[in-house]
């Protein structure tokens, strides 16, 4: 359904810093770089389907509330891994990894990046 996802930054270098500790612990890799963005693709796809962007129109960038980007894990390791790095790169925890009430095997984890973005990983498969 979705084509990419972009969320803003007002300090690029360090945005990068911290989505290059966390997304290769899921799979992701950074795949493109310019003064402006930085994009993500997973390990098996040849197109960015993630970006972190400075504002098109020059402005602060801002954290909605209510949006949050979940990221898939293959493993609950994958989730724990993503969490404890992230927090590490400095990201604002909103809820350590574990199951949660949406089904049986939701084993999720969200924190906040460097910028108030929520983020999750979640793994869907039963361990």
């Amino acid at each position: 359904m979705l084509l990419y996802v972009t969320l803003g930054t007002n300090d690029l270098y360090r945005a990068g810093h911290f989505y290059d500790a966390v997304l290769p612990l899921l799979g992701y890799r950074r795949q493109h770089y310019s003064e402006e963005e930085i994009g993500y693709s997973a390990e098996s796809d040849t197109r960015c389907r993630f970006w972190v962007v400075t504002p098109f129109n020059r402005r602060r960038a801002t954290s909605g509330n209510g949006t949050m980007v979940a990221f898939a894990a293959e493993t609950r390791a994958a989730v724990d891994a993503f969490h404890a790095a992230a927090i590490a790169a400095g990201a604002i925890d909103e809820g350590g990894p574990g199951l949660r009430s949406y089904h049986a095997h939701f084993y999720a984890a969200y924190v906040r990046d460097l910028d108030g973005n929520k983020l999750s990983a979640v793994c869907e498969n039963p361990e």
